[in-house]
């Protein structure tokens, strides 16, 4: 296989593949009005993330490689998972044992990245106060 070239979606379209498994260059305007694209089809998939993130990564741009990494891992939970993520980890909202609850939840689930930053922020809400 050459080589991935960044953008994604431009140099390599036939080597990148949504959640569904289509490649990129099957997205276009004609399968869109044929009725022929699922939202499966036009999620990015773990493994693009992964890529994006190595990009990123030889860019010199480590943090956002960690979150395009932290990306990657929660493609495997559902949107109401991802939801409910998402308010335990507003500030006020969890007890530090819910947040405890959470990251070995993010662990069971294979996202270790996620839950090394949810006991990161369990840590810093404790310390500031702000854990419901």
């Amino acid at each position: 296989m050459a080589e991935l070239t960044y953008p994604l979606a431009e140099g390599s379209r036939d080597a990148v593949a949504t959640t569904s498994g289509r490649p990129v260059s099957e997205i276009t305007l004609d399968a869109v009005l044929a009725n022929d694209v699922g939202p499966a089809d036009v999620r990015i998939s773990p493994e693009t993330l992964r890529l994006q993130a190595d990009f990123a990564e030889r860019g010199g741009n480590p943090q956002l490689a960690t979150n395009l990494r932290r990306g990657a891992e929660l493609c495997s939970f559902s949107d109401d998972e991802l939801l409910e993520f998402y308010e335990l980890l507003r500030p006020g909202r969890a007890t530090a044992g819910q947040m405890d609850e959470l990251a070995s939840r993010l662990d069971a689930g294979g996202a270790p990245v996620c839950a090394t930053l949810v006991r990161e922020a369990r840590e810093a809400y404790v310390r500031r106060g702000l854990t419901a």
